[in-house]
């Protein structure tokens, strides 16, 4: 916009000021009442300075005094316009200050540094902050705060940073908590802990804040042994506090002390806010918490969380699929009012999990006919719908669309996905070449999945190249040996189980046992295969004796050929009645009532001896037994599982 002004406002001032001292002191200027209602719209559309001064020079050639023009001008918005223009504008801006009383100059440009330090630039403040201590402007507590802030959210940011610490020093605000939690927060999410600590540790007054600001940045990095003694050492605890601790044990693979710690929050009475329930329910995800997990809902619901926050409901569909509900996801998904992609990639993902591959897939069509954009973890859901369910062209098809429909680059995940897919199918030469074609590297995951269709396939050649790849990308991983010891065992090669043996011996591994969990009134009860030394183990012995009888009059006969081990036969049966998941299933029969399912997480994948009992364990007692392996869910019901026996 052109100013049509030949001088500036300053030059009307001066030029009117002899007119305005002839004025009779029963005549003011006159200002009509609609004026300030006028100048308060105009300035909201102010963008320029040039703007700015037309604005006032239409105040001074209304009568009004010079002070008084200036007060009519809302300054906030002065501050705005001028803070980051030319040199000339800034100093406009300042003379303005100067000749209003409404407040202070600090106070003014305070307003504009605070909107800046939360603006997506916070590096506009740093500024303005320069600008204002080159032209001599006072600082004060806020000033120095709303600076603080914008450096702890710029990078590179910490040498003005520390700059404004010798600030606060030099002025003498050190008693002000405020102040100083800002800069302990500053040093913290620069990554200078030990300058925030030291601070923390010399600080004459801390308040609940500055406790959580240092516990959260501890937990960020993963020092939860620290974390956990200043929150031990806490005078007083909030609802943040709690929570940043359970959170933290959360993101660094700790569920039970994340669950320990949610327990020891409510008995002393502190009520969870909507972060803290989904950092639990996460846990109890990690762990097949169940019980605890509907608890947590049933609190969600009463809060309305479950309503009012999309994530809350996204974990809480995690929750569940995770602890062999997927019903009960389906259920929360379908009432949500809102959903994101990660809600039906979630929900696409746990149908896939569970063996339900027509369902993932119906799913994805609807989220298409929704309007929903897919992203790569939808497609890592659906490519996995289709290895659990062998549907091999399908996989084919949604790993092409994902580049040439929706503009996807496929990412490891993807690719691991489609080896595994094609090795499941029995394609492994297939398999090999896709491997050797990928356009990024393969890493362990891509030759795990090319090992496990070998040892599916009994394919001792594939298996050898796989295991050449995984023990050098992954050397300390007993997995990769044992499955590759379990291919020769099939084979009766026992000379060459030997040498994978001593292999490991002389890597220091050992094979990691196989254990199985299951959780019962929020008690989690482990059973080790073979050695448990759980307190009730000798009645579950007795308990799987009685149940054996009756499996046999059914036809079961053990399978010894999953027992890869060079003895006799009554010696591989004796292994296999001591499978971690035979007696966790045995101990939820004995401890649950009648028609209720049983729930069990397996560290390992399930053997086929331990998947035909379950299946026919499930339709003695008819019971629904749902079992998490390392893969994968199967649901046992009537004598069948979800999987279709594909896994």
């Amino acid at each position: 916009m052109t100013s049509s002004l030949a001088v500036s406002p300053f030059q009307v001032i001066s030029s009117r000021k002899n007119a305005t001292a002839t004025q009779s002191s029963k005549e003011p200027p006159i200002f009509p009442a609609s004026l300030h209602a006028t100048t308060i719209a105009a300035a909201a559309d102010l963008s320029t300075p040039s703007q700015l001064q037309q604005l006032h020079a239409r105040l001074i050639k209304s009568g009004l005094p010079p002070s008084s023009s200036a007060s009519a001008l809302p300054l906030p918005r002065v501050a705005a316009v001028c803070a980051l223009s030319s040199p000339s504008a800034f100093s406009y801006a300042r003379r303005l200050f100067g000749l209003a009383d409404a407040a202070s100059e600090t106070v003014l440009w305070n307003s504009h540094l605070n909107t800046l330090s939360s603006s997506p630039s916070p590096a506009d403040a740093l500024a303005l902050f320069s600008r204002l201590r080159f032209a001599g402007v006072a600082s004060d507590v806020f000033t120095l705060s709303f600076v603080l802030k914008a450096c702890s959210r710029t990078p590179a940011a910490l040498p003005l940073g520390r700059a404004v610490h010798a600030l606060v020093e030099k002025l003498d605000f050190r008693s002000d908590v405020f102040l100083l939690n800002t800069l302990v927060h500053m040093y913290a999410s620069r990554g200078d802990i030990p300058a925030a600590r030291l601070l923390f540790d010399v600080m004459p007054a801390k308040d609940v804040v500055t406790w959580n600001i240092m516990i959260t940045h501890y937990t960020k990095t993963g020092e939860m042994q620290i974390a956990r003694h200043l929150f031990d050492l806490m005078p007083e605890r909030s609802v943040r506090s709690w929570t940043a601790m359970i959170a933290g044990y959360g993101q660094w693979k700790k569920p039970r002390e994340a669950v320990r710690l949610f327990r020891e929050m409510e008995s002393a009475g502190v009520q969870p806010n909507e972060v803290t329930v989904v950092a639990v329910l996460a846990a109890c995800a990690d762990l097949g918490e169940l019980d605890l997990g509907k608890r947590v809902h049933e609190f969600a619901k009463r809060c309305s969380f479950q309503k009012k926050n999309v994530r809350v409901c996204n974990t809480l569909i995690d929750m569940y699929i995770n602890c062999g509900c997927v019903e009960k996801a389906r259920q929360v998904f379908d009432e949500m009012a809102e959903r994101t992609v990660v809600s039906w990639s979630a929900m696409i993902g746990g149908h896939a999990m569970h063996g339900q591959g027509e369902e993932a897939l119906k799913l994805f069509s609807r989220m298409r006919e929704a309007g929903m954009e897919p992203n790569g973890v939808t497609f890592v859901g659906l490519l996995h719908a289709c290895s659990h369910m062998g549907l091999l062209e399908e996989g084919k098809r949604f790993f092409s669309s994902m580049t040439e429909d929706y503009g996807i680059v496929p990412e490891i995940e993807h690719y691991g996905c489609m080896v595994d897919l094609l090795s499941r199918a029995g394609f492994l030469e297939e398999a090999r070449e896709f491997v050797r074609e990928m356009p990024v590297k393969a890493n362990s995951v891509v030759w795990g999945a090319l090992l496990g269709g070998a040892k599916v396939h009994k394919n001792i050649k594939m298996g050898e190249e796989a295991i050449r790849h995984l023990v050098e990308l992954d050397p300390l991983n007993d997995g990769y040996y044992v499955v590759l010891s379990n291919i020769y065992a099939d084979a009766g090669r026992w000379e060459d189980v030997a040498k994978v043996r001593r292999m490991m011996k002389d890597r220091g591994l050992k094979k990691t046992p196989g254990w199985s969990t299951i959780s019962l009134d929020e008690v989690v009860h482990e059973f080790v295969a073979g050695e448990s030394d759980h307190p009730k183990i000798e009645e579950v012995y007795r308990g799987w004796d009685e149940l054996l009888e009756k499996l046999r009059c059914r036809g079961y006969a053990p399978d010894t050929s999953a027992v890869l081990l060079d003895m006799d036969e009554k010696q591989k049966e004796k292994v296999l009645y001591r499978h971690s998941e035979k007696l966790a299933v045995v101990f939820g029969l004995m401890n649950t009532p009648e028609g209720r399912p049983i729930r069990i997480m397996k560290n390992l994948r399930v053997c086929s001896d331990c998947h035909a009992a379950l299946k026919l364990i499930s339709e003695v007692t008819d019971r629904e037994i749902v079992v998490r392996d390392r893969n994968r869910f199967h649901c046992f019901r009537h004598g069948s599982c979800s999987c279709r026996d594909y896994w």
